[in-house]
């Protein structure tokens, strides 16, 4: 028998259902990899995103080598080139565990099916929640719109499996060789000209074992801190465990189960996984969300349509106001952002500036390591006032007061954007919020007529 295991945002050998699963018969395996950005519906990765994937992948391969098995790359439509890999091998069975998306969804049943109708086992498996999304429902059976019943409702639910240990393989394949892949380097992955990611490689390692080892290391010395610490941007006291978990280096399962059994105070941090839960469990019921308000009546809102300069400002860290400076700065060179600034640069986007909060998401999307279809735009919808279980619009956070607040000795401003005390802020915090009132009233006077 042989297998073809397709690999998605689930790039690890630990607590891998679909992986564990090939293990389970005797036979040979071969893991498959896609860059696929054509298929219809599927989102193209941004840059900082790519950049990760090229590492993670590098290490992907060599954790699988270690067992025995082949990392197959191709680029195209996902669903020919599996079908394609699956021929090329004579797969007796293709396994991969799910996606969440619509269009990946569309794909990958039509591909189950196809291959099914061809003799071809086929299975997918739960891999990167800890609830899949239509396993929570409210009790009419609707899905949630409010983030504390519906974490409620999933911690009533039966706990997340245990993990599943790395599988052991007996009998690599001897096919492997005489399939075809690419060069990863072919893929052009990594930005050039500029490098403008050179570094990136400071603050984050890519891979399974980067991820496994980042978790320890938070659990053992930063989790009692978390809860107290984890808004000053200038402590480090997160996990830094976003992108890993964004690419599936580490799965929740072992992130939820190490925690509880670390012994530390860990319900705030889990409550985190409980929001990117949430996220999930929003995208698959709205799988429009980063184009389409959650809220109808912010169709009619009136967005500057003249914020070029403005957004350019906003993008390049030159607003002349010091928290969001440095947290857009620190995005550009780092690939990341402290959660607590994220939400002050785009409530001052969308709100002090007027701008579409689509604006906003897409360049989170290209700049951020950890951008992934559900939570980029799930959280730009909330800071926007728009999304599910939303910030109210008239909360708007004042960036001056946050810093006097959250980084009151100037360590974060001082580390990523020190001269801009120095500039002139581009607008009036005080008229602009008025402003921004005035235009939600507008919205809300509409929705009433």
């Amino acid at each position: 028998m042989t297998t073809l295991i397709w690999f998605r945002d689930d790039l690890r050998t630990d607590d891998h259902p679909a992986l564990a699963a090939a293990a389970s018969d005797p036979g040979g395996v071969v893991a498959l990899y896609v860059l696929d950005e054509v298929s219809a519906g599927v989102r193209p990765l941004g840059g900082a995103a790519k950049w990760w994937l090229h590492h993670s992948l590098e290490s992907l391969a060599v954790s699988l080598k270690t067992l025995g098995v082949p990392l197959v790359l191709r680029r195209g439509a996902a669903w020919e080139v599996v079908w394609s890999v699956a021929s090329e091998l004579g797969a007796d069975r293709v396994l991969w565990n799910r996606r969440y998306g619509e269009a990946e969804r569309r794909i990958d049943a039509e591909l189950k099916q196809s291959l099914r109708n061809s003799d071809i086992d086929a299975h997918s498996f739960p891999g990167s929640l800890l609830f899949e999304p239509w396993t929570v429902t409210t009790k009419t059976g609707d899905p949630y719109r409010v983030y504390s019943p519906f974490w409620r409702a999933c911690l009533a639910s039966p706990s997340p499996r245990s993990p599943i240990e790395i599988p052991v393989f007996a009998d690599p394949p001897a096919t492997a060789a005489a399939v075809p892949s690419d060069a990863l380097a072919q893929w052009q992955l990594l930005p050039t000209d500029p490098d403008w990611a050179a570094e990136f490689g400071e603050r984050w390692q890519p891979g399974e074992p980067a991820a496994r080892a980042r978790l320890r290391e938070f659990l053992n010395e930063r989790a009692h801190r978390y809860a107290g610490e984890r808004d000053l941007p200038a402590s480090d006291a997160t996990s830094g465990l976003a992108p890993h978990l964004r690419f599936g280096e580490i799965s929740p399962q072992r992130v939820w189960h190490e925690s509880l059994a670390s012994g530390a105070d860990v319900g705030m941090f889990l409550s985190e996984l409980g929001w990117r839960e949430f996220a999930w469990h929003t995208y698959f019921h709205r799988p429009n969300l980063a184009t389409q308000n959650l809220d109808r009546r912010f169709d009619a809102f009136p967005w500057r349509d003249d914020a070029g300069e403005s957004l350019a400002r906003w993008q390049q860290g030159r607003t002349g106001i010091p928290l969001v400076d440095a947290g857009m700065r620190e995005l550009w060179r780092s690939g990341t952002m402290h959660n607590r600034v994220r939400m002050v640069v785009a409530s001052f986007l969308v709100k002090n500036l007027l701008v579409d909060w689509r604006e906003g998401e897409a360049w989170f999307w290209d700049t951020l390591v950890d951008a992934d279809a559900a939570s980029n735009p799930f959280n730009w919808q909330w800071v926007a006032g728009c999304g599910a279980d939303a910030a109210p619009y008239f909360r708007i956070f004042n960036p001056v007061t946050q810093q006097q607040k959250f980084d009151a000795d100037g360590a974060y401003v001082d580390r990523w954007a020190p001269d801009s005390v120095l500039t002139p802020p581009m607008v009036d915090l005080k008229a602009t919020r008025a402003r921004a009132l005035a235009a939600f009233e507008q919205v809300r006077g509409a929705d009433r007529t």
